[in-house]
């Protein structure tokens, strides 16, 4: 260990922009098992590890690095997928310059953050190929069974760690593969979907059921969940665009960037997607518009260059240092040619049938907002007009309303739609339904989501032992406002 001196920073190769447009797979190659080790090794062992302090999961870092350094990739696997159930997709698509590596010891000091997602991502993809992720096997089996609403980070994450010990599990979920925003949110060159589905097969494996196509409210009552299972978890994500609202003619070619994302990401997966083929969720020999300045948008931007649009802007009304997302997304997104229009801000729609123009404004940065953000203010006398064919919103999510959807009114919210919940036991309104992940914090990380279903099933195994044990004392309420 201690190498950082001896070794530089090395990431593993990535694709050049040219041809990284020519598909949709995965942009960066995996670490050779040396280069791996050489990497791993150049951690310094700090003896507060900030890089853990700052990791929603406070995985263990330090201690796997050793590991792979030393060539013991079998120890390292096992100490990195306690905290974390699915260290391989954290590995692609955490934002690292923001958490684990931004908070690097020696990156600090000037010699380059360890590149702890890669290795992460390598150690996990050779546990996969060498066969030592195994399905689930309780000690014991239990007959208390656990319903989760969403297939998303935080529902699968609870599943796993619920099945583990010996829980009986049905997943429930709107579409039509297991996986949400990991399965159609992100696209494939960030998360090739394979990935993805060998964690849901392990799972079926692990006899976890999943009930697809289902939507609770409709094809199946909220009711008729709750007293089927001895306990709930809702994890159903944040899905309702927000919008910003100047599309007053409802032009149909300002879409919202999941339906667009979804669309893009069926079509990856073979499926048939009559919108896609005649054009309205295609960007193919169109000049497109991007608003917005988060990883969605990175996305969004990223999938249309590569669907062979004509030309692709981004508008966003900061400048890139106060963007929301990951600044390697972003550099990513420069390298493949997108035109980034910073401190811009659109105005207005323009058109007869569809949108042909979209008016923007120049903005400049003021003080600082309650977020510590520099505030956005409009410079007037700026206003010019740029051509589109289609204007994708990347504007962040907000809830559904999930009471009325659920038909059960009792099902508390907060006065920002997300579900309200007593902290320390993460259970809402109604006695043996808990919540996690977006519904629960709004949108936020992957990573996060996974550390919100370890926590809820902790919760769940609490309230289902207690349901057992009635002496065990429930703990005072205290919900979120």
């Amino acid at each position: 260990m201690l190498k950082f001196t001896e070794f530089s920073k090395e990431n593993p190769s990535k694709k050049t922009s040219d041809n990284r447009l020519k598909d949709f797979k995965e942009i960066y190659s995996n670490y050779s098992k040396q280069k791996a080790e050489e990497q791993a090794s150049r951690c310094s062992q700090c003896g507060v590890p900030f890089c853990q302090v700052h990791c929603p999961l406070h995985n263990n870092i330090p201690d796997w690095l050793k590991l792979a350094a030393e060539d013991r990739l079998k120890e390292a696997y096992v100490v990195s997928s306690e905290t974390n159930n699915m260290p391989e997709i954290c590995g692609r698509i955490c934002p690292q310059d923001r958490l684990c590596e931004g908070n690097c010891v020696i990156e600090q000091s000037g010699h380059g953050t360890v590149t702890i997602g890669s290795i992460e991502k390598f150690i996990t993809d050779s546990a996969w190929e060498k066969g030592w992720i195994k399905k689930i096997l309780p000690q014991k089996e239990k007959n208390q069974s656990v319903g989760i609403i969403g297939s998303g980070p935080a529902g699968l994450a609870a599943a796993e760690e619920l099945r583990k010990a010996g829980y009986q599990i049905t997943i429930y979920d709107r579409y039509d593969r297991p996986g949400g925003l990991l399965m159609y949110g992100i696209p494939n060159f960030k998360l090739e979907k394979y990935i993805v589905e060998r964690r849901t097969k392990r799972l079926i494996e692990s006899e976890i059921k999943f009930e697809l196509n289902c939507n609770i409210g409709t094809d199946k009552s909220f009711s008729e969940i709750k007293e089927k299972h001895h306990a709930i978890l809702i994890a159903t994500g944040v899905y309702k665009a927000r919008e910003i609202d100047i599309n007053f003619k409802k032009f149909p070619n300002v879409l919202p960037a999941l339906e667009y994302l979804i669309a893009s990401n069926k079509v990856g997966l073979k499926d048939y997607v009559p919108d896609y083929n005649n054009g309205r969720l295609n960007a193919e020999n169109k000049n497109v518009v991007v608003v917005g300045g988060g990883d969605t948008a990175m996305d969004c931007v990223r999938t249309a260059i590569r669907q062979k649009a004509k030309s692709v802007k981004c508008i966003y009304r900061r400048d890139q240092n106060n963007m929301p997302g990951s600044q390697r997304e972003v550099k990513n997104a420069i390298e493949e040619g997108i035109d980034f229009n910073w401190l811009t801000l659109p105005t207005a729609y323009l058109g007869t049938d569809k949108v042909s123009q979209v008016e923007i404004v120049k903005m400049q940065l003021g003080s600082p907002d309650d977020s510590g953000r520099r505030s956005a203010d409009i410079k007037k006398g700026n206003e010019k007009l740029i051509d589109s064919d289609l204007i994708i919103e990347a504007l962040g999510f907000e809830p559904e309303n999930l009471p009325i959807m659920f038909n059960d009114t009792s099902l508390n919210i907060t006065k920002w739609g997300t579900l309200k919940i007593n902290y320390q036991n993460m259970m809402t309104s109604l006695d043996g339904v808990f919540a996690a992940g977006d519904i629960v914090r709004g949108a936020s990380l992957v990573v996060w989501g996974i550390r919100d279903g370890r926590d809820a099933a902790e919760n769940i195994k609490k309230y289902l032992s207690h349901k057992e044990n009635p002496d065990l004392v429930s703990s005072k309420i205290v919900v979120n406002e």
